[in-house]
């Protein structure tokens, strides 16, 4: 007897996928596109440098190199979220590997920030000839490559997915994901995916180093300010520390949770509560992925409604993908008390 053989269990009647974000696969496609572009360019510098025998031509392949690994990085992680969307083994699916990306991704603009800092304090303090014109073509090459890029990382845009299911005794809980609704203006959180980011700060660090190097190549050859080659080096070096510091901020708060999401509370508080008989007694929201969050929030009122009604009060806060709800009755508090 045939059987089949899958890397996924079957999903057990309580259990439920979660949707990938609809423009991972196109923001895959164009990282893609990107990591192929900078690859050819890395063969073509290495080969060129080797046949011509510029180490500046050489150095900068081997350098493209590096930013084909770190953008590798960005769309592996893609790959990865898509293809583990089903496992139930990621309680709250896998869009949190974005936020892993982005974090990567820091880290790897950081180690290239210290590698420039190494690099740049050497030539300052053993000044080093430099063959001008083969360095400005290597500038002016990693500059249009990573405009190309940029041009192609552009873009990233919000989604809307679906799906419901929930119980609903006394005790209720619920998921539920209105199709089509949207969030009111100025109460929902900025839509970040730190993984694009990552992958576009590293095309936008390439061709800020390639802009300052230009400027100092420029310097050294026409004003013969040799030093001003490694001053900037330094300067690109401290810029480029700056943006990854914040990519592993914004990445490291998803990872832990750490988020401020005090206007969706307030919102979902604000509605839950507007009968003056239900009260909020407890109340956690986390991102789930860059456009979606998670809401778990324990209810008591003398006048119970079932958990499907209190989640139609929220219905049209479509970033709530996963909404559970817990009921409970509590005494009337619109009756004096008998001592």
């Amino acid at each position: 007897m045939a059987s089949t053989m899958s890397s996924t269990p079957p999903l057990a009647p309580w259990q439920h996928p979660f949707d990938v974000d609809p423009h991972a696969r196109q923001r895959m496609r164009r990282t893609a596109w990107v990591v192929a572009l900078t690859f050819v360019t890395m063969v073509f510098e290495i080969a060129f440098g080797y046949l011509t025998g510029s180490m500046a031509l050489t150095a900068d392949g081997w350098h493209m190199g590096s930013h084909v690994a770190a953008l590798g990085v960005a769309v592996f992680a893609y790959y990865y979220a898509e293809r583990h969307a089903a496992n139930p083994r990621f309680t709250f699916g896998t869009g949190k590997v974005s936020a892993l990306g982005g974090y990567t991704s820091a880290l790897l603009l950081a180690l290239v920030a210290l590698a420039l800092v190494w690099e740049s304090v050497a030539r300052l303090l053993s000044p080093q000839r430099i063959a001008y014109d083969e360095a400005v073509l290597v500038a002016v090459i990693g500059l249009v490559v990573n405009l190309a890029s940029a041009v192609i990382l552009g873009g990233g845009h919000d989604h809307d997915h679906d799906h419901d299911h929930g119980h609903e005794p006394e005790a209720a809980h619920g998921h539920d994901d209105p199709h089509g609704m949207t969030e009111p203006e100025g109460r929902g959180q900025e839509a970040v995916d730190p993984n694009y980011r990552g992958a576009f700060l590293h095309v936008l660090a390439d061709a800020f180093t390639s802009v300052l190097a230009i400027a100092a190549l420029a310097a050294g050859k026409w004003g013969g300010w040799a030093w001003f080659d490694p001053l900037i080096g330094l300067v690109g070096a401290a810029v480029i520390l700056y943006w990854s510091a914040g990519l592993a901020r914004t990445a490291m708060r998803s990872l832990l949770d750490a988020e401020d999401f005090g206007a969706l509370e307030h919102e979902i508080v604000e509605r839950l509560q507007r009968d003056g008989l239900t009260r909020v007694t407890d109340l956690h929201v986390w991102r789930l992925g860059p456009q979606t969050y998670a809401c778990i929030v324990t209810l008591d009122s003398p006048q119970p409604e079932s958990a499907r009604q209190y989640k139609e009060r929220l219905k049209d806060l479509s970033a709530l993908s996963h909404l559970t709800i817990e009921v409970n009755r509590a005494p009337d508090r619109t009756r004096p008390s008998i001592d």
